[in-house]
């Protein structure tokens, strides 16, 4: 199963000291030593993390797929379409959040994301949209045209008790609806060392992408080593 890593947080870092390091392209690199299979990078209206200087270095040195989400403004449709990265992950955005609170608004925003993704696409770039577990918001990105979704699994990895199963069987219903119509469909969000395995175990997910726990558990034993457990129990899940 594919591993896409986020490597936001190591910007974030960075930015609270507006010093030069430590720097996402290196973290990056290490990534792909470890396993990573693609690198995603969450290019925001406010730049509160990852720059365009970042998009730009870690476009030319990374030879696996860089994921770039963004929101469906018309300034990121055109960053897009100048930098050509392998894939688009449209995602709500909103300036007072610290991370990113649900999927996007596929009702509310419709015209602006059907008109993105159409200019994205049409350029030779797949759009994948980050949406809720929902089999409604399924049917919806089916008739929008995206090839691809990521289903938010936000809400299951921050469940308890009954309440996480209940949660895992949204996620489940979600990603069959979407296998079902053709989608690829992929999964991230609040994903961790721990509450992976159940989420990996789905079959016929294309890709989990997972940057903080990635990210968190590199303090203690180096991104390199990091990304590698994280492929390691997701191989070891998916292959059940």
């Amino acid at each position: 199963m594919f591993l896409g890593v986020n490597v936001d947080h190591v910007a974030t870092v960075r930015e609270a000291r507006r010093e030069v390091e430590p720097d996402p392209l290196i973290a990056a690199l290490l990534a792909v030593r470890g396993g990573a299979d693609g690198i995603t990078l969450h290019l925001r209206e406010d730049r509160r993390h990852i720059q365009d200087s970042d998009l730009i270095k870690i476009r030319s040195k990374i030879s696996i797929e860089l994921n770039l989400e963004m929101a469906a403004t018309h300034e990121m449709v055109n960053i897009a379409l100048k930098i050509r990265p392998d894939m688009v992950t449209l995602v709500p955005e909103k300036r007072a959040e610290l991370t990113t609170e649900g999927g996007l608004d596929l009702i509310k925003g419709r015209k602006k994301i059907k008109k993105a993704i159409d200019m994205i696409q049409g350029s030779g770039t797949p759009v994948s949209l980050f949406i809720n577990p929902a089999v409604s918001d399924i049917l919806i990105s089916k008739d929008m045209g995206a090839q691809m979704v990521e289903i938010h699994t936000g809400l299951y990895a921050n469940a308890r008790g009954g309440q996480k199963t209940a949660e895992l069987d949204r996620v489940k219903k979600a990603i069959k609806k979407g296998l079902d119509l053709g989608l690829q469909v992929n999964a991230g969000h609040g994903l961790n060392f721990t509450n992976v395995k159940k989420i990996a175990a789905i079959k016929g997910l294309r890709g989990l992408y997972i940057g903080h726990s990635i990210i968190a558990n590199s303090i203690y034993m180096g991104i390199e080593n990091a990304v590698r457990e994280m492929k390691q129990l997701i191989e070891i899940s998916s292959s059940k």
